[in-house]
Protein backbone atom coordinates (compact mmCIF):
# COMPACT_ATOMS: atom_id res chain seq x y z
CA UNK A 1 0.00 0.00 0.00
CA UNK A 2 2.13 2.90 -1.38
CA UNK A 3 -0.04 5.82 0.86
CA UNK A 4 0.00 3.54 4.10
CA UNK A 5 2.44 5.42 6.92
CA UNK A 6 4.81 2.98 7.87
CA UNK A 7 6.78 5.59 10.08
CA UNK A 8 3.72 6.09 12.37
CA UNK A 9 3.06 2.38 12.18
CA UNK A 10 6.65 1.89 14.68
CA UNK A 11 5.90 5.29 15.72
CA UNK A 12 5.74 3.74 19.91
CA UNK A 13 6.77 6.88 21.43
CA UNK A 14 4.08 9.57 19.63
CA UNK A 15 1.25 7.53 21.02
CA UNK A 16 2.87 7.06 24.95
CA UNK A 17 2.22 9.56 26.97
CA UNK A 18 4.96 11.04 28.96
CA UNK A 19 7.42 9.18 26.63
CA UNK A 20 10.18 12.02 27.00
CA UNK A 21 10.86 11.56 30.28
CA UNK A 22 11.68 7.27 30.20
CA UNK A 23 14.81 7.48 29.08
CA UNK A 24 16.23 9.67 31.86
CA UNK A 25 14.13 6.89 34.13
CA UNK A 26 15.68 3.81 32.63
CA UNK A 27 19.05 5.49 33.20
CA UNK A 28 18.20 6.55 36.89
CA UNK A 29 16.64 3.38 37.78
CA UNK A 30 19.32 0.98 36.52
CA UNK A 31 22.01 3.47 37.80
CA UNK A 32 20.69 2.85 41.21
CA UNK A 33 20.55 -1.03 40.78
CA UNK A 34 23.88 -1.20 39.90
CA UNK A 35 24.58 0.69 43.38
CA UNK A 36 22.21 -1.28 45.43
CA UNK A 37 25.03 -3.73 46.17
CA UNK A 38 23.68 -6.65 43.76
CA UNK A 39 26.57 -8.75 42.55
CA UNK A 40 27.62 -7.21 38.92
CA UNK A 41 30.47 -7.31 36.46
CA UNK A 42 30.68 -5.29 33.90
CA UNK A 43 31.83 -4.68 30.67
CA UNK A 44 33.07 -8.04 29.98
CA UNK A 45 34.53 -7.66 26.16
CA UNK A 46 32.89 -10.59 24.00
CA UNK A 47 34.90 -8.87 20.78
CA UNK A 48 37.26 -6.05 19.67
CA UNK A 49 34.93 -3.20 18.87
CA UNK A 50 33.74 -0.64 21.60
CA UNK A 51 30.48 -1.58 22.21
CA UNK A 52 31.11 -5.90 21.88
CA UNK A 53 31.15 -5.62 25.81
CA UNK A 54 28.36 -7.30 28.21
CA UNK A 55 27.56 -6.64 32.17
CA UNK A 56 26.85 -9.92 33.94
CA UNK A 57 24.58 -9.53 37.08
CA UNK A 58 25.10 -12.30 39.26
CA UNK A 59 22.46 -14.47 41.92
CA UNK A 60 23.24 -14.79 45.50
CA UNK A 61 23.88 -18.45 44.92
CA UNK A 62 25.32 -20.41 42.23
CA UNK A 63 23.51 -19.59 39.41
CA UNK A 64 20.46 -21.86 37.97
CA UNK A 65 21.62 -20.98 34.45
CA UNK A 66 22.17 -18.04 32.13
CA UNK A 67 19.82 -15.55 31.01
CA UNK A 68 20.41 -12.75 28.70
CA UNK A 69 18.51 -9.51 27.97
CA UNK A 70 19.14 -7.96 24.51
CA UNK A 71 17.71 -3.94 24.20
CA UNK A 72 16.22 -2.56 21.82
CA UNK A 73 16.26 0.98 20.20
CA UNK A 74 15.31 -0.26 16.57
CA UNK A 75 19.22 -1.43 16.19
CA UNK A 76 20.10 2.82 16.53
CA UNK A 77 19.72 3.53 19.76
CA UNK A 78 20.84 2.74 23.66
CA UNK A 79 22.74 0.30 25.51
CA UNK A 80 23.15 -2.05 28.32
CA UNK A 81 23.37 0.74 31.02
CA UNK A 82 20.16 1.65 30.47
CA UNK A 83 18.45 -1.72 31.72
CA UNK A 84 20.26 -2.87 34.13
CA UNK A 85 17.28 -2.90 36.29
CA UNK A 86 15.21 -5.42 34.42
CA UNK A 87 17.63 -8.23 35.80
CA UNK A 88 15.99 -8.46 38.44
CA UNK A 89 13.07 -10.23 37.99
CA UNK A 90 15.77 -13.59 36.47
CA UNK A 91 18.39 -12.44 39.06
CA UNK A 92 16.22 -12.92 42.34
CA UNK A 93 14.88 -16.33 40.54
CA UNK A 94 18.61 -17.63 40.96
CA UNK A 95 19.42 -17.01 36.97
CA UNK A 96 22.94 -15.07 36.28
CA UNK A 97 22.36 -12.35 33.58
CA UNK A 98 23.83 -11.22 30.79
CA UNK A 99 23.30 -7.73 29.27
CA UNK A 100 24.83 -7.41 26.01
CA UNK A 101 25.80 -3.81 23.81
CA UNK A 102 26.07 -4.13 20.65
CA UNK A 103 27.48 -1.44 17.64
CA UNK A 104 24.68 0.70 16.78
CA UNK A 105 23.37 1.38 13.15
CA UNK A 106 24.31 2.94 10.63
CA UNK A 107 27.94 1.91 11.83
CA UNK A 108 26.90 -2.04 11.85
CA UNK A 109 24.04 -3.37 9.57
CA UNK A 110 21.33 -5.60 11.45
CA UNK A 111 23.36 -8.57 10.25
CA UNK A 112 26.24 -7.84 11.71
CA UNK A 113 24.30 -7.16 15.30
CA UNK A 114 22.65 -10.48 14.82
CA UNK A 115 26.30 -11.55 14.69
CA UNK A 116 27.82 -9.87 17.56
CA UNK A 117 24.65 -10.95 19.63
CA UNK A 118 25.09 -14.25 18.70
CA UNK A 119 28.50 -13.98 19.60
CA UNK A 120 27.92 -12.35 22.98
CA UNK A 121 25.74 -15.32 24.35
CA UNK A 122 28.81 -17.80 22.92
CA UNK A 123 31.36 -16.05 25.42
CA UNK A 124 28.51 -15.46 28.38
CA UNK A 125 27.94 -18.98 28.38
CA UNK A 126 31.20 -19.98 28.68
CA UNK A 127 31.21 -17.99 31.93
CA UNK A 128 28.46 -19.75 33.29
CA UNK A 129 26.94 -23.38 33.07
CA UNK A 130 23.26 -24.40 33.12
CA UNK A 131 20.48 -23.74 30.65
CA UNK A 132 20.17 -21.26 28.38
CA UNK A 133 17.46 -18.58 28.10
CA UNK A 134 17.35 -15.45 25.93
CA UNK A 135 14.53 -12.26 25.80
CA UNK A 136 15.00 -9.45 24.08
CA UNK A 137 12.36 -6.44 23.36
CA UNK A 138 11.33 -4.55 20.15
CA UNK A 139 14.68 -4.58 18.28
CA UNK A 140 15.88 -7.02 20.55
CA UNK A 141 13.31 -9.25 20.05
CA UNK A 142 14.09 -9.65 16.54
CA UNK A 143 17.34 -10.50 17.44
CA UNK A 144 16.77 -13.61 20.13
CA UNK A 145 13.98 -14.47 17.74
CA UNK A 146 16.91 -14.92 15.65
CA UNK A 147 19.36 -17.02 17.58
CA UNK A 148 16.41 -19.73 17.75
CA UNK A 149 16.29 -20.06 13.35
CA UNK A 150 17.76 -22.68 11.62
CA UNK A 151 20.77 -20.73 10.53
CA UNK A 152 21.91 -19.66 14.49
CA UNK A 153 24.87 -21.64 15.12
CA UNK A 154 23.80 -21.19 18.85
CA UNK A 155 20.26 -22.24 18.46
CA UNK A 156 20.19 -25.65 20.08
CA UNK A 157 22.26 -24.94 23.14
CA UNK A 158 18.97 -21.87 23.71
CA UNK A 159 16.10 -23.22 26.07
CA UNK A 160 13.67 -20.71 25.32
CA UNK A 161 13.40 -17.63 23.90
CA UNK A 162 10.93 -14.55 24.53
CA UNK A 163 10.51 -12.01 22.18
CA UNK A 164 8.86 -9.16 23.70
CA UNK A 165 7.51 -6.62 20.86
CA UNK A 166 9.47 -8.15 18.59
CA UNK A 167 10.28 -7.05 14.72
CA UNK A 168 9.82 -10.19 12.87
CA UNK A 169 9.40 -8.57 9.52
CA UNK A 170 11.75 -5.95 8.67
CA UNK A 171 10.00 -5.70 5.62
CA UNK A 172 8.30 -2.63 5.91
CA UNK A 173 11.04 -0.77 7.92
CA UNK A 174 12.37 -0.21 4.49
CA UNK A 175 9.52 2.55 3.76
CA UNK A 176 10.29 4.10 7.01
CA UNK A 177 12.99 7.16 7.41
CA UNK A 178 14.57 5.15 9.52
CA UNK A 179 15.96 3.60 6.58
CA UNK A 180 18.11 6.05 5.80
CA UNK A 181 20.21 4.66 8.53
CA UNK A 182 19.15 1.06 8.79
CA UNK A 183 20.21 0.47 5.25
CA UNK A 184 17.76 -2.52 4.84
CA UNK A 185 17.79 -3.81 1.31
CA UNK A 186 15.37 -6.43 -0.11
CA UNK A 187 18.41 -9.30 0.33
CA UNK A 188 19.10 -8.56 3.77
CA UNK A 189 15.49 -7.87 4.86
CA UNK A 190 15.02 -11.17 3.92
CA UNK A 191 17.68 -13.09 4.95
CA UNK A 192 16.82 -11.20 8.97
CA UNK A 193 13.34 -11.57 8.87
CA UNK A 194 12.40 -14.40 11.83
CA UNK A 195 8.89 -14.37 10.07
CA UNK A 196 10.71 -15.24 6.67
CA UNK A 197 12.60 -18.03 8.23
CA UNK A 198 12.95 -21.25 9.40
CA UNK A 199 12.86 -22.46 13.06
CA UNK A 200 15.54 -24.66 14.72
CA UNK A 201 14.03 -28.10 15.02
CA UNK A 202 14.79 -27.71 18.98
CA UNK A 203 13.02 -23.99 19.40
CA UNK A 204 10.77 -22.94 21.62
CA UNK A 205 9.68 -19.40 21.53
CA UNK A 206 7.46 -16.97 23.20
CA UNK A 207 6.35 -14.11 21.25
CA UNK A 208 5.13 -11.34 23.80
CA UNK A 209 3.16 -8.09 22.65
CA UNK A 210 1.38 -5.78 24.94
CA UNK A 211 -2.53 -4.98 24.33
CA UNK A 212 -1.81 -1.46 23.72
CA UNK A 213 1.01 -0.91 21.50
CA UNK A 214 0.50 0.05 17.96
CA UNK A 215 -1.15 -2.63 15.64
CA UNK A 216 1.57 -3.30 13.72
CA UNK A 217 3.27 -4.43 16.49
CA UNK A 218 0.70 -6.73 17.51
CA UNK A 219 0.68 -8.11 13.70
CA UNK A 220 4.08 -8.72 13.80
CA UNK A 221 4.07 -11.00 16.89
CA UNK A 222 1.00 -12.72 15.46
CA UNK A 223 2.04 -12.94 12.00
CA UNK A 224 5.33 -14.56 13.44
CA UNK A 225 3.52 -17.04 15.46
CA UNK A 226 1.19 -18.22 12.38
CA UNK A 227 4.79 -18.49 10.10
CA UNK A 228 6.62 -20.17 12.85
CA UNK A 229 3.80 -22.62 14.02
CA UNK A 230 2.91 -23.29 10.47
CA UNK A 231 6.86 -25.19 10.38
CA UNK A 232 5.98 -27.27 13.57
CA UNK A 233 7.75 -25.05 15.73
CA UNK A 234 6.69 -24.93 19.65
CA UNK A 235 5.91 -21.39 19.63
CA UNK A 236 3.01 -19.02 21.24
CA UNK A 237 1.83 -15.98 20.93
CA UNK A 238 0.87 -13.51 24.50
CA UNK A 239 -1.19 -10.45 24.20
CA UNK A 240 -0.29 -8.48 27.76
CA UNK A 241 -3.72 -6.41 27.88
CA UNK A 242 -3.26 -2.82 29.20
CA UNK A 243 0.57 -2.82 28.50
CA UNK A 244 1.74 -0.62 25.80
CA UNK A 245 5.55 -0.76 23.99
CA UNK A 246 7.57 0.47 26.84
CA UNK A 247 5.50 -1.00 30.09
CA UNK A 248 5.14 -3.75 28.65
CA UNK A 249 8.71 -4.80 29.97
CA UNK A 250 8.22 -3.64 33.76
CA UNK A 251 7.43 -6.99 34.99
CA UNK A 252 11.02 -8.13 34.18
CA UNK A 253 11.93 -6.20 37.39
CA UNK A 254 9.55 -8.71 39.45
CA UNK A 255 10.16 -12.23 39.70
CA UNK A 256 7.19 -13.37 40.19
CA UNK A 257 5.04 -11.33 37.52
CA UNK A 258 3.83 -13.53 34.24
CA UNK A 259 6.76 -12.13 31.99
CA UNK A 260 9.80 -13.25 34.02
CA UNK A 261 8.17 -16.49 34.16
CA UNK A 262 8.08 -16.62 30.66
CA UNK A 263 11.55 -15.41 30.83
CA UNK A 264 12.66 -17.66 33.51
CA UNK A 265 10.28 -19.78 35.08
Amino acid sequence: MTDFDWDDAFANSAYIPGSETFPDRWTSEAAAYRDSGIQIEQDIAYGAAPREVFDLILPDGAPQGLAVFVHGGYWMQTDKSMWTAYAEGARARGWAVCLPSYTLAPEARITDITEQITAAITHAASLVSGPIRIAGHSAGGHLVARMVSADSPIADRIDHALSISGVHDLRPLMQTKMNATLRLDETEADRESPALLTPHPAARITAWVGGNERPEFIRQAQLFGRAWSAQGAQITCQINEGRDHFSVIEGLKDPDSRITHAFVG
